[in-house]
């Protein structure tokens, strides 16, 4: 009985002049891009804006339409979105494109000569009757949310069809180095951080890294439309400058959108937590560009290795897993409110960042981990500053897939490493930088096994 209302439907369909293709559902996509840059004299992570540059921040991204729930995919060039401002980010976003939130998954790059976003840390800071505190300040962040909304809302009318989809990687050379260089006692000798002066530490091996670019692109037809691309590495060339900047990576994204025009470039920050061009990068100016076309290099190659595959719509899928993260036991919100009486803001994991993140995890909340499933092609999103060993062990439980990870979701946490490595020292487990227990290795892994596996029988 199911087969002959088939055939009558494409009899039906046939007969009033569409094609059997016609009638399935068909996937969509629009892109949106808009100005994420603050405005002079507004704080950024670390310092005020000086002065505007050539290169603006961008808020760019896709929304896929024709499945079950609208998907978007969003990159942010800032430092981090934190807490209740991770929560309106994805929520304007899905209202505007006719979704929930859960079907959305916003990331930034973390570049550091660029602003931060946490509206918890800002109504606590509120309340609190507390001054200096600037960078908190979310006028200008609730302004590029709606800046956002509104380029998805004008976008959806001009959908265009998606009739394939494409995969690449490549190597890239001479950036990604592991800024944790153990000792024979198994802890962190030297930490090697995105600028290292001293030419025996830039001397040490690369380490742990994962060397690839991976592309997931979208297409009509033989019209690219968006090209999103994933690279695990601290995003850092300089900074400090007082001058807004996407940093090299933003320029390797510009490279290739001036290569490939007719789509929009979506670039998203891998599992870099501990990773970084410290061995390749002495901090001094020139790097930046010489950085830059390393990674568009790489990207291009991927471009050029991309397989194209023919996609329909129930090849796209959308899986999340709610998680809570245990929260550092160092942190212990009547003594941060006490020090954030009495000590001055420093630093950009602060005592506001802490308590923002142990008051959310005393509410109960849950963090998202999602997995975008495209043909054969799987895209594991993940909160904070990421170890690589995540992407690294994503990879290997399916290598019969195309896998890509995008970390720096849900800033809250802060980094997060693995469990061995809490024990190993080092300023990225420091109680300075991580605000969640070691033990969320665990919880992290079983919730991407859970999101890879279970839908081997969709290949």
């Amino acid at each position: 009985m199911k087969n002959s209302h088939m055939i009558w439907a494409v009899t039906v369909a046939v007969l009033l002049g569409f094609s059997p293709a016609e009638t399935q559902a068909q996937v969509k996509l629009v892109t949106f891009d808009v100005d994420a840059t603050p405005p002079l004299g507004s704080d950024m992570a670390y310092d005020p804006v000086r002065r505007i540059d050539e290169l603006s921040l961008r808020c760019r991204g896709i929304v896929l339409t024709g499945i079950d729930k609208p998907i978007v995919l969003c990159a942010v060039d800032w430092i981090g979105i934190a807490n209740e401002g991770h929560d309106a980010f994805r929520e304007a976003l899905a209202a505007a494109a006719g979704t929930d939130a859960n079907h959305v998954a916003v990331h930034t790059l973390h570049q550091h000569d660029a602003p931060g976003c946490d509206f918890t840390a800002e109504r606590l800071i509120r309340d609190m009757g507390l001054e200096t505190y600037g960078r908190f300040q979310g006028a200008f962040h609730r302004e590029v949310i709606q800046r956002a909304a509104s380029a998805v809302e004008l976008a959806l009318p001009n959908a265009k069809p998606v009739t394939h989809y494409g995969t690449g990687k490549a190597i890239v050379e001479k950036i990604a180095s592991n800024r944790r260089i153990l000792g024979e006692d198994g802890k962190v000798r030297i930490t090697r951080y995105t600028a290292t002066r001293d030419p025996a530490v830039r001397d040490e091996p690369e380490g742990v890294i994962d060397p690839e670019v991976t592309l997931l692109s979208f297409w009509n037809g033989d019209e690219p439309l968006a090209v999103l691309s994933y690279y695990a590495c601290h995003p850092q060339s300089y900074y400090r400058t007082g001058v807004p900047s996407p940093d090299f990576p933003g320029i390797a994204r510009f490279v290739r959108g001036q290569a490939v025009p007719e789509a929009l470039h979506v670039h998203f920050n891998g599992a870099g937590g501990n990773i970084g061009a410290g061995k390749y990068n002495d901090g001094s100016k020139p790097n930046r560009m010489r950085l830059a076309l390393r990674l568009a290099d790489g990207m291009e190659a991927a471009w050029e290795a991309t397989e194209r595959h023919e996609l329909q719509a129930n090849q796209i899928g959308w899986e999340t897993v709610p998680v809570k993260l245990p929260p550092a036991p160092h942190l212990i919100k009547e003594e941060l409110i006490q020090a954030l009486k009495t000590e001055p803001p420093k630093g950009y994991i602060a005592k506001a960042d802490q308590l923002a993140w142990i008051i959310r995890c005393e509410a109960g909340h849950e963090i998202d981990i999602a997995c975008l499933r495209v043909g054969n092609a799987r895209v594991v999103h993940m909160p904070g500053e990421l170890f690589v060993e995540y992407q690294l062990a994503a990879k290997q439980l399916r290598p019969d897939l195309h896998v890509s990870m995008a970390a720096y979701g849900e800033y809250g946490p802060g980094y997060i490493g693995t469990e061995i490595a809490y024990s190993q020292g080092g300023y990225e487990t420091s109680e300075r930088a991580s605000n969640v227990a070691p033990h969320t290795e665990t919880i992290l892994m079983d919730a991407v096994k859970k999101l890879l596996q279970s839908d081997a029988s969709a290949n």
